[in-house]
């Protein structure tokens, strides 16, 4: 048995300022917690936090995963404030309009698979938007 009692994801970012701008004016979050060199924001039992970094982010996989009850309604919403969203068309992934339908071998808690969005934060992190098909 491992003491592990809380799991949080970690996004660098070169600019505090730009990101914290990008995830209030485009994603509509705050953050819970600011120090110097960090924001760490809350999600129900979750949290992310971003951290300043002089390295950059990858961007070829998904960094950071966010899971929704509606994903139309969302990407509506986030495309209202100007977030755009990735477009892939490769073997096994194929977005329409933005969405993925993955199937099968990706966790979907139970279900059958995933209906997914993605987009790149200010700082280059490739964030993915999930609903779970039951």
């Amino acid at each position: 048995m491992t003491a592990f009692t809380y799991v949080a994801a970690r996004l660098p970012a070169q600019d505090l300022t730009r990101a914290r701008k990008f995830y209030e004016e485009k994603v509509g979050l705050t953050p819970a917690e600011e120090r110097p060199g960090g924001l760490r924001y809350q999600i129900g039992s979750c949290a992310f936090a971003l951290f300043a970094s002089q390295g950059s982010a990858s961007g070829t996989h998904t960094q950071l995963g966010l899971e929704t009850d509606d994903l139309e309604a969302t990407i509506a919403t986030l495309r209202k404030r100007g977030l755009v969203f990735e477009e892939y068309d490769l073997p096994g992934l194929k977005t329409v309009n933005g969405i993925a339908e993955v199937q099968g071998n990706y966790p979907s808690k139970g279900g059958k698979g995933e209906r997914a969005a993605w987009f790149r934060d200010s700082e280059g992190n490739l964030i993915g938007i999930g609903q779970p098909v039951r």
